[in-house]
Parts: structure tokens; C-alpha cells; sequence
């Protein structure tokens, strides 16, 4: 996939304008209903990629050979990696929806909070996707406008609504990285539970805090109960990001 291109000119076979773009294609009846090979059916495949072997996995030679196709048949619906991993994108940002009924501004943004970790643990892959691939894809901006909109009439000015939905956003990212990463670390240094990590850490840690240096961290170790309980963590912060946000505003 390396220094694959977006079209600098033709259309790689698929009868489509260079400037088309993407998600219209998406949206456009196929040519021909009767093939199997769609934009929906290469994002769906390239996911199951990324989730059974890992983001470095999701090459346009493996996805071929998953779709049972020549590779240059998926060309002819990608440009290339660019394309793919938007696809991408796309197919798991379509997971993130809650109910029509829940209307309330804390509620829906709670709500997008946990499906985000939901998503992030079920794709640990999506932290490695590109930065310039969180914009604009329909799915994407179908969470930004739902939790926008939970948020409009409440007396904030149109910035104001952007920095409360990009502050949940923000953190439930963040967070979810973070436990992402801390679960891969602590699988592959071969430990399964909270117990195993402290007990394959307290070398290190014994001679950390018996330097002194460390009485609070030190306390924590020693009397906190909830040191593997990461949905309480999550939810918590969660809660104080809200928190914050309806004393900021005011809502």
C-alpha cells in the first residue's frame, strides 16, 4: 500500500470523475447490482482485517485475496489507502448510534462517551488510523450533528457547542487509547489479570516507593479498591467532563 496515490487523473476503470468523491460513490446505485464487490462489502472486509490481525494487516494485496479477487478489481473501487482506510472509518463510526428518544444534551453526549469506548475496544486498530481521517466521512459527521443538535437552543453560541462536543470526544478518545494500550502492553508481557501486572511490576515498584519520594501514589497502591475496575474509571471521568461542562455553560 505504500505510496499508493488518490487519482491524479482517469479513474482507474471505475467510468468516475477524478473529483467524485467518495462517499457519493457510496451513496450511487451500482452499474451492476448483480456483483458482489462493493465499497461497503471492502470496508466491512478490510475491518474484519484490522480485527483479527491488526492494523499493519489491512493491505490492498490481503484484502483481494478475502474478497476472492484479483487486486486490481478492488482498484477499481479504491484509489488506495487513502480511500480504505476511510472506508474504514466509516464502517466503524456507523456502530456509534443510540436511540432517536434520548434527546437530553447530557444524556446523548454520555451515551457517544461509552459507545466510543465500546468501539475503540472491540477496533483497538482505530488509534493507528491516520489523523487526517477524522473528517469528514457521513458516519463521522452523523455523530458530531447528533450531539450538536442534543446541545442547540440551549442558549450556547455555535463555538461554544463545537468545544463541549469536541471536549467528550477529546477524552473519551483519550481514555480509551490509553486502556487500549495498557491492555496490549500487559498481553504482551504475558500478564491477564491486575493481580499478574503488580506482581510482574512490584520489583520496580518496591524500590520506587521506598525511596519516599511517592507517599500519595504510595497510599494509592495500598488502599485503592478499584484499580482494575476500568469501566468505573472511564465512566467516572466521563461524568466529570459533563460536570464540568454544564457548570461552564451553564446548562
Amino acid at each position: 500500500m505504500a505510496g499508493e496515490k488518490k487519482h491524479s487523473g482517469g479513474d482507474s476503470g471505475t467510468g468516475q470523475q477524478p473529483d467524485t468523491s467518495l462517499w457519493q460513490r457510496l451513496e450511487q446505485p451500482a452499474a451492476a447490482p448483480r456483483t458482489s464487490l462493493t465499497l461497503e462489502r471492502i470496508g466491512a472486509v478490510a475491518v474484519e482485517i484490522a480485527d483479527a490481525d491488526g492494523f499493519a494487516a489491512v493491505t490492498m494485496r490481503r484484502l483481494a485475496t478475502e474478497l476472492g479477487v484479483a487486486p486490481m478489481a478492488a482498484y477499481r473501487h479504491v484509489s488506495g489507502k487513502d480511500d480504505l482506510w476511510a472506508l474504514m472509518a466509516e464502517r466503524v463510526a456507523t456502530e456509534m448510534r443510540i436511540p432517536d428518544e434520548v434527546t437530553a444534551w447530557r444524556e446523548v453526549l454520555r451515551a457517544f462517551g461509552l459507545l466510543t469506548r465500546d468501539m475503540m475496544l472491540r477496533h483497538p486498530w482505530v488509534g493507528q488510523l491516520p489523523t487526517r481521517l477524522f473528517v469528514l466521512t457521513p458516519g463521522r459527521l452523523a455523530v458530531a450533528e447528533r450531539q450538536l443538535a442534543a446541545l442547540d437552543g440551549l442558549g450556547l453560541d455555535e463555538d461554544a457547542m463545537m468545544v463541549a462536543f469536541r471536549t467528550v470526544s477529546a477524552f473519551a478518545h483519550g481514555a480509551a487509547q490509553s486502556e487500549v494500550a495498557l491492555r496490549e502492553w500487559t498481553q504482551s508481557a504475558g500478564w491477564s489479570s491486575g493481580d499478574e501486572t503488580r506482581l510482574g511490576l512490584a520489583p520496580q515498584m518496591m524500590y520506587l516507593m521506598e525511596t519516599g519520594r511517592y507517599p500519595t501514589y504510595r497510599r494509592y497502591g495500598l488502599r485503592a479498591t478499584r484499580k482494575d475496575d476500568a469501566t468505573w474509571a472511564f465512566e467516572t471521568g466521563l461524568d466529570c467532563v459533563l460536570d464540568g461542562l454544564a457548570a461552564r455553560f451553564g446548562i
